[in-house]
């Protein structure tokens, strides 16, 4: 059983139980002894321990066990509510062999309790106001009371696992749908276009002519949307939660921005730190649809990719020295809105829009939950 925390519900059963325990003991008859102050802190202690029964129960059963029993020596003619209690959480947590032993021997325990509480008491007597204070009907209701609880419980979890079992099998049967849509409709289009300019840039280069450097990202943004299906599908048809691409592969895509003729600069600041799977392909994907839209609508020179690390935040930011300026309003296409919903779903922060001295920034902060 996972130890659950002690809360206010927990607090309230204790100090209700402590109450009642308390009012019984200065109420009701017990033998005159120097020990009264002790023996009303073991009713205080018996019924505060509750508090920590979903906690620790089987500490709990011990020490309300031993408060009970140290009561009743004293001479305090009281209940043993505070064991009832305990009784039906030991059961409720599991523990029903513990608590059925435990539960025997306070039956053997308490007549013996009485005698040194009454000597001049017969030992009939003794068991008889044993048996009054245990009240052992009550005894066995709070083990049934625990057990059946148990099994509730024990029957919700079973539920809640097969829906979610049911949901991953959905999920997994739409993630191979979406697969094989993916590879019937795109594979052989990305293909026809990264054979073509391959064989363009083979042909100029044949002829000994200057490559044109628009058909050099042709060919390079071909390559790129290859490797990109190939691992969207990988990606789609495997289970696993291990991220295809991330920070790791940043530096990977500035160099490529570069063949295409854009002067692009990678800068990382801060103590580098590990960080969420999620937001690990989030910040790749912000950098790469970045480029992406700097080489198709920016026609900017530069571009510069800053990756800053801090101890709670990663902040990505893009800047390029494009066409867009303040005074233009900026066109939130697919990939913008894309970005926004990636970073909006782990509870970050993005802006994307055009600087004052000119070009484009987009700039995310992304939370970064550490142990």
């Amino acid at each position: 059983m996972s130890r659950a925390r002690i809360g206010i519900g927990d607090w309230a059963v204790a100090l209700v139980v402590a109450a009642v325990l308390l009012a019984a003991g200065l109420s009701g008859p017990q033998a005159a002894t120097n020990l009264d102050v002790f023996g009303y802190v073991l009713l205080l202690g018996g019924g505060l321990a509750l508090a920590a029964h979903r906690w620790a129960p089987l500490t709990v059963l011990a020490a309300t066990a031993l408060c009970v029993l140290g009561y009743q020596a004293i001479g305090f003619d009281v209940p043993a509510i505070a064991y009832l209690v305990a009784v039906y959480a030991t059961v409720r947590a599991g523990y029903r062999l513990i608590a059925v032993a435990g539960s025997v021997l306070m039956v053997i325990a308490l007549p013996f309790a009485m005698l040194v509480a009454h000597q001049d008491w017969a030992v009939g007597a003794a068991f008889d106001q044993a048996r009054d204070a245990l009240q052992l009907a009550w005894l066995i209701a709070a083990g049934a009371a625990g057990e059946a609880l148990r099994q509730a419980e024990r029957r919700a979890d079973e539920a809640e696992r097969t829906r979610e079992e049911t949901a991953r099998r959905r999920a997994d049967a739409e993630r191979l749908h979406i697969a094989r849509e993916l590879h019937d409709s795109l594979t052989h289009q990305i293909s026809v276009i990264k054979v073509q300019s391959e064989a363009a840039v083979h042909v100029a280069h044949k002829r000994g002519e200057e490559v044109p450097e628009s058909l050099l990202a042709i060919r390079e943004a071909g390559r790129e949307a290859a490797r990109e299906l190939r691992a969207t599908l990988e990606a789609l048809r495997d289970d696993s939660t291990t991220p295809r691409q991330g920070l790791d592969h940043i530096p990977e895509l500035v160099e490529r921005a570069r063949t295409t003729g854009l002067d692009a600069t990678l800068t990382i600041e801060g103590q580098r730190h590990d960080v969420p799977a999620a937001v690990d392909r989030t910040v790749y994907r912000i950098v790469q649809e970045s480029l992406t839209n700097i080489a198709r609508h920016a026609a900017a020179a530069t571009a510069t990719i800053r990756i800053d690390y801090r101890p709670d935040t990663l902040i990505v930011r893009v800047d390029d020295d494009g066409k867009a300026s303040a005074n233009t309003a900026p066109v939130h296409g697919v990939g913008l809105l894309g970005m926004r919903e990636r970073v909006s779903a782990l509870g970050g922060h993005l802006r994307a829009a055009p600087r004052s001295e000119g070009g484009f920034s987009v700039r995310a902060e992304l939370p970064v939950d550490r142990p």
